[in-house]
């Protein structure tokens, strides 16, 4: 899913939880509302280090290029993991909700990136492109070792 579909998703339901729960401070809204997309800042770091070019225009042009790519490859049959997304990883999901033990904050960057997460997985189902994205960190260090 493109950003402008998480901010929106990710604002209409930051609007529903101030309104089902307005005792909660505006900042842990805030933060729930920015988690929801800004944790596809790690597709941005993925697009400088692939191109050298920190435009954002470019960031958006490489992986258009990149989804372009994948289609032709499916096309023939085959099926490749995607770029690495750090912040898309369960390890990071679980990092971020232990900080969230300690600090209510990040608490609502927890549940902002799994609203963000959950968007994406249906997306993938949806476009039967699961295979595409990792989901575990110590999977992507392993293949790394191993060479694949």
């Amino acid at each position: 899913m493109l950003p402008r579909g998480h901010i929106l998703f990710g604002g209409i339901v930051a609007i529903l939880l101030w309104i089902a729960a307005p005792n909660t401070s505006l900042l842990y809204i805030s933060l729930f509302f920015l988690a929801s997309f800004l944790i596809d800042f790690d597709h941005y770091i993925c697009a400088v280090i692939n191109t050298k070019k920190f435009s954002l225009s470019e960031a958006f042009g490489y992986h258009k290029k990149m989804n372009y790519l994948d289609l032709q490859r499916r096309k023939r049959g085959i099926k490749e993991k995607g770029d690495f997304h750090l912040f898309h990883t369960i390890e990071f999901h679980i990092f971020i909700g232990i900080l969230g033990l300690y600090w209510l904050g990040f608490f609502y960057i927890f549940l902002g990136m799994m609203f963000h997460s959950l968007i994406d997985l249906y997306s993938l189902i949806y476009a039967t492109e699961m295979y595409r994205r990792e989901f575990f960190f110590v999977n992507w260090i392993y293949r790394k070792i191993k060479g694949d």
